[in-house]
């Protein structure tokens, strides 16, 4: 089944040296590029990882556990440009799709935002829409990938773990989803909302939208639940613990914007 595309819907998967979204870098992107005629674009690369050291970008480390999973280290990407270098093209490539992939409303999409963000790229994904095929498989028959490519397409996924070979079996997982149950909309609005557990307000998912959309509640800690708008107003320090924490630049991002819309009202 031919994919029902108003924008261009990019497929991609990441693998990384690990699984923190603020700690942790990108080493490989792979993504297809399915346009609305049907055409399809494929581009893969590997990505130097660097993180900052006393003010100085440095090289960081593949760890040996996340080596023995996906088999880069870091003699692969020795010579390899930082995510700095590719950031702009990444950008262009991306800018004006719609996003899918396999668990990339939870890791790779927050992972690839907080990418953008260090290289000073303000990419809103919050205005695309999203359709994580993992989160179809799950509601649908709960497995893994390489069980989902073997009873959608009955076809053996070889390579698993390399980027472009689960970045192609996630496309074609989809397409067969689609042919397989009726329910299902080609329709990439359907499918973001249908694969969204979540009404995010910031790409992680610490807040996410009231049952009305009109205000961002909290969503992890000890005020999960609550309106951000009543956990400002009644711990001032709040806050500022999570400007000071570890999360996502665009989690700060988010919190400031409503912080700031909030003391001016």
């Amino acid at each position: 089944m031919q994919l029902n595309l108003k924008n261009p819907l990019i497929f991609f998967d990441l693998e990384t040296t690990g699984t923190d979204v603020v700690r942790d870098r990108i080493i490989e992107l792979s993504f297809l590029k399915v346009l609305p005629n049907g055409n399809e674009e494929a581009k893969s690369m590997r990505i130097k990882p660097m993180h900052e050291v006393n003010g100085q970008q440095v090289v960081m480390h593949v760890p040996e556990e996340a080596s023995a999973v996906h088999g880069i280290s870091d003699d692969d990407l020795a010579d390899k440009p930082s995510f700095r270098e590719l950031a702009k093209t990444l950008y262009r490539d991306f800018e004006g799709c719609d996003l899918a992939g396999y668990n990339s409303n939870r890791f790779d999409i927050p992972m690839l935002a907080e990418e953008f963000l260090r290289a000073d790229i303000d990419v809103d994904f919050m205005k695309r829409r999203w359709i994580d095929v993992q989160t179809i498989f799950y509601k649908k028959e709960p497995r893994t990938l390489v069980a989902a490519y073997r009873f959608y397409c009955n076809k053996e996924l070889l390579d698993a773990h390399s980027a472009m070979a689960d970045t192609k079996a996630t496309y074609e997982v989809l397409k067969a989803q689609l042919d397989r149950y009726d329910d299902l909309r080609n329709e990439v609005s359907f499918l973001s909302d249908f694969s969204s557990f979540n009404n995010n307000v910031d790409i992680a998912g610490r807040l996410v939208w009231d049952r009305e959309r009109q205000h961002p509640v909290v969503n992890f800690g000890k005020y999960k639940g609550q309106q951000l708008r009543e956990v400002l107003l009644k711990d001032q320090g709040y806050y500022g613990w999570i400007m000071g924490a570890d999360f996502p630049l665009d989690t700060k991002r988010t919190f400031t914007r409503f912080y700031m819309l909030y003391k001016k009202g």
